[in-house]
């Protein structure tokens, strides 16, 4: 044996002698450099991407802005700047975040081989460099730096924490700071007169609806009496949910549930065998995707840590889908609405509040218009109880406070006059046409113009399928399919969807492979 691979054994064996790193890793700098650390590491905040990911990520991204750094993982230079990237990072993104769904913080290892075209399509010629664009630039993309215009730019002076956060409030014209704390802070944009802002709501809803299903199943909450009024809003998220992501993980769990949670579950042995396997499957589908949740909301964080979020993304929900059905569906979603929201909103006087306002309406609604306007008049009424309640006990929220909305700077058309009470109350003359025309475009087309950007819906840019169509699904609700016939006749685009539910409902099998419902 030479006398240069004894001197190399006990080095190779000393690098890392607690570690698993393979001899010869290409890892194992980057080993030394962790075992070296005398306390605990925290969790990158930056995420980190390679050819396979790259595109799915940026194109996914809540976020307006995004921050790629290329590096390479020996490089010294890299170790000693990762600290000053991540303190930036840490501000932007991840469920800790001060200020999330703004600019996502990525980075990529050049070193590695699968990522060398990647890094070449970039024009990486130094590390660490880091570029900045719209995260829909970097999809399919690259940069030229011998371009004299670049929607990708250059961030040629970002060496430290503090210089990169500096470049970055002079390109948005923001103020963070690496002392901001999370709901400490003043950087809220205020939504209440820009209209446009409610297309970032359609994330908010994504994190809702994973919440939403998140607590039903951690708090037991199907049972033999509630899952039909479950199935029937199961059945309205596959048809008109704004987010793809979520008709498509609705139908995965609609498709599955009468063999997870049978209609006989309330027999002792199929109670106990439901809950051993039944409900422990059902948490093995994720109803809006792989990347809900996110851990953080974006229209409707608060500006203190227990006020909206959950209760306004759920809100806004509602109200999307209280505009995308169709009139002959308003009555299946007025009760299918009504019921899950007396059956799984956990917060009782909420529940039983508008549950109240649910056995209050004494006739069918026959128009999308009358169950919009119906909705929008039942979550006023939730504000003007909520705002005496927050003024006294000093628990709402002060950069967000309940209003009658509409507000007028939202939407002028929609009063005839306004006037105040002698208690100090408004005092408003609607015109309801209005409102409903207002309605009908906030949560409707404006609600998802940021999907529309990133080619998430169908090219007509609904994607939808019917209702009914979807109605027969399951022997828990019957309602008549005509509609549903009628339909999958004049739609080519979903008939062969519309056969796949009809097949599964003949032969009660719901056997489900995800390429059968792409088109959802």
């Amino acid at each position: 044996m030479s006398p240069l691979v004894v001197l190399l054994i006990p080095l190779l064996f000393s690098c890392s002698p607690s570690s698993s790193v393979p001899i010869g890793s290409r890892y194992i700098l980057r080993a030394i450099d962790v075992d070296s650390n005398t306390g605990p590491d925290l969790h990158d905040a930056a995420v980190d991407l390679n050819t396979t990911n790259f595109d799915q990520v940026l194109r996914n991204t809540p976020a307006t802005y995004a921050i790629v750094e290329f590096f390479a993982h020996w490089c010294p230079a890299c170790r000693n700047y990762k600290p000053h990237y991540e303190k930036v990072a840490r501000l932007f993104n991840g469920p800790d975040a001060v200020h999330p769904g703004i600019i996502l913080m990525t980075r990529v290892d050049c070193a590695s081989k699968i990522n060398t075209r990647l890094c070449d399509n970039f024009s990486v010629g130094h590390y660490p460099m880091l570029l900045w664009g719209n995260p829909s630039k970097f999809v399919s993309g690259s940069w030229d730096p011998k371009k004299d215009k670049n929607e990708i730019r250059l961030i040629d002076d970002g060496r430290t924490a503090e210089r990169l956060l500096n470049w970055i409030n002079k390109q948005i014209g923001s103020f963070f700071s690496l002392d901001d704390q999370k709901f400490e802070n003043d950087h809220l944009a205020s939504n209440a007169s820009d209209p446009e802002q409610i297309a970032r709501a359609v994330y908010d809803i994504e994190e809702a609806t994973s919440t939403a299903y998140d607590i039903i199943l951690e708090q037991k909450m199907i049972k033999s009496e509630t899952r039909a009024s479950l199935i029937k809003f199961l059945q309205i998220l596959v048809v008109h949910h704004p987010s793809r992501r979520c008709r498509k993980g609705s139908a995965e769990v609609l498709v599955n549930f009468d063999d997870l949670c049978p209609s006989d579950m309330g027999t002792p042995n199929k109670q106990e065998a439901t809950d051993g396997n039944g409900k422990g499957a059902l948490r093995n589908f994720q109803i809006c995707g792989k990347e809900v949740p996110r851990g953080y909301w974006m229209f409707c964080r608060g500006s203190k840590n227990e006020t909206r979020g959950f209760s306004c993304g759920l809100w806004i929900l509602l109200h999307s889908l209280s505009v995308r059905i169709e009139d002959g569906e308003s009555q299946l979603a007025f009760t299918a609405i009504c019921d899950f929201i007396h059956n799984f909103f956990i917060c009782e006087e909420c529940r039983q509040h508008f549950y109240e306002m649910c056995l209050s309406v004494s006739s069918p609604f026959n128009k999308t218009r009358d169950f919009a306007l119906w909705l929008w008049s039942a979550h006023n009424k939730v504000n003007e109880r909520l705002v005496k309640e927050e003024a006294s006990l000093g628990t709402g929220d002060p950069k967000f406070p309940k209003i009658i909305w509409p507000s007028k700077q939202l939407c002028p058309s929609c009063y005839f006059s306004l006037s105040k009470n002698d208690d100090g109350t408004s005092q408003i003359n609607w015109n309801r046409d209005e409102v409903f025309k207002f309605l009908s475009s906030y949560y409707g087309k404006m609600l998802v113009s940021l999907y529309k950007d990133k080619g998430l819906l169908g090219d007509d840019g609904t994607d939808r399928v019917s209702l009914e169509d979807l109605a027969t699904t399951t022997n828990a609700v019957v309602v008549p399919v005509g509609a549903a016939l009628a339909i999958a006749l004049a739609s080519c685009a979903f008939g062969a969807l519309a056969c796949f539910w009809r097949s599964q409902q003949k032969n009660r099998k719901y056997l489900h492979q995800l390429h059968s419902l792409k088109n959802i």
